[in-house]
């Protein structure tokens, strides 16, 4: 059966109307951190709704980990027995295209250019359109205000400055009665979500990438300034970091910071909204802004992250998949979004809405660094890409843990990237 074309979806949609077609039940995966499962169970209510309740969505809860729910998607299509839709990290595009509907041919070239073009671009594997954003993201910080300005500290724009005024208030705290007070939290497991950090160190520094599209797949990673950035990162641990951030994923994160026993905190945006619930301890006491430069000469670097809807070519109902991702998808949904959950819109206009900027702020600062982010190399590795990105995480955390050095592990993993084949 012949797709809608977006265009006929999106004026039904406007006027309250629906596809006819038989009733049908379909699956989505969802994500279960934060407001994610909260908002995918409400906007798949709503969607329901819609259709008048013709159509019913079996709602598939995934792990909080980005690789377990990759390796959980790979498992389920070399079977070929899949949700018909697909949340989908950006990263992920290379690695399932071959699994996934072509677009292309249902999304006008209007509605592209509503979106930020870097998204766009990730969700094009060789002309087809696999993915439409859903919502974008950047790594950010966060950090105590309250606690700044009552030492009379600045928000830090370089590392070293982090580095010592999270070990300024992080004593100061404990002298005054709070001995669970850590200076900075972040991603340190072993998982895509170190990947995520440890370049954004490395970049902070101009210390070179990990795949370098232009070097025909040479990795410059193996320099004295990403060598720096990771063995400055490893000073860290069990000093203003708990030794416990080895196993840290993102709401563990959160969940330190959010209690009020951490200065600064690295993470998603998403964490925004929770940081302001009312039962949160930190509500009103929270300051976000671009992760630290490496130095004088150094960069503010957030690496680029966001998830995208696709829907799988196993699907029986593909024509319904993608009623239900466009629905997701659309302005209306992005926005409100963007208000309860603090989720970016991968919509740019949706950067001037008064709405949203009430609601978050520090939107209004985001814009710039989102079109300058630091994309991941998946890609330009492609199907190669979980193995690039996990010798990278690997070679980091055996430096975090301390198990080796800097120079030693990045010189393995100069070696260890060139050993695995590019991409036919």
């Amino acid at each position: 059966m012949k797709i809608p074309s977006l265009g006929i979806i999106a004026t039904t949609a406007l006027l309250g109307m629906t596809v006819s077609a038989p009733a049908v039940e379909i699956s989505i995966s969802c994500g279960s951190v934060g407001k994610d499962a909260e908002l995918c169970q409400k906007n798949v209510a709503a969607w329901e709704k819609h259709t008048k309740h013709q159509h019913q969505v079996k709602i598939i809860f995934m792990p909080q980990s980005t690789t377990d729910q990759l390796a959980l998607h790979q498992q389920w299509m070399a079977s070929e027995n899949t949700p018909d839709v697909i949340k989908m990290d950006v990263i992920w595009p290379g690695l399932l295209a071959n699994h996934l509907v072509d677009l292309s041919s249902y999304v006008d070239e209007s509605t592209r250019q509503q979106h930020f073009p870097a998204i766009i671009e990730a969700n094009t594997v060789k002309g087809r359109l696999v993915g439409i954003p859903w919502f974008i993201g950047v790594g950010i910080l966060y950090y105590r205000q309250d606690l700044l300005e009552k030492y009379q500290l600045p928000v830090p724009t370089r590392w070293a400055e982090l580095a010592a005024t999270a070990k300024t208030i992080q004593q100061a705290e404990r002298n005054n009665g709070n001995p669970k007070m850590w200076g900075f939290v972040w991603q340190g497991r072993a998982y895509e979500g170190l990947t995520c950090d440890a370049l954004e160190w490395i970049s902070s520094y101009r210390g070179g990438a990990i795949v370098n599209e232009e070097e025909q797949w040479q990795s410059t990673v193996y320099n004295p300034q990403a060598i720096r950035a990771i063995d400055n990162a490893a000073k860290w641990v069990n000093t203003i970091s708990p030794p416990g951030v080895l196993n840290y994923v993102e709401e563990d994160a959160r969940a330190i910071f959010q209690s009020g026993n951490a200065v600064f905190m690295r993470n998603w945006p998403y964490a925004w909204a929770l940081s302001q619930n009312e039962d949160s301890p930190v509500k009103g006491k929270v300051g976000v802004t671009a992760l630290p430069k490496g130095g004088p000469n150094g960069r503010h670097a957030g690496t680029l992250g966001g998830w995208q809807l696709a829907v799988s070519k196993y699907s029986k109902h593909p024509e319904i998949a993608v009623e239900l991702v466009l629905y997701l998808t659309s302005q209306k949904v992005q926005k409100e979004q963007a208000i309860e959950a603090s989720f970016l819109p991968t919509i740019i206009s949706l950067y001037q809405d008064k709405a949203v900027l009430e609601a978050n702020p520090f939107f209004a600062h985001l814009e710039k660094s989102l079109k300058n982010a630091v994309a991941r190399p998946s890609r330009m590795t492609g199907n190669q890409y979980n193995k690039v990105s996990a010798a990278f995480w690997n070679a980091v955390h055996s430096v975090l843990s301390g198990r080796t050095n800097a120079r030693d592990s990045l010189k393995r993993l100069s070696r260890r990237l060139q050993r695995i084949s590019r991409p036919r």
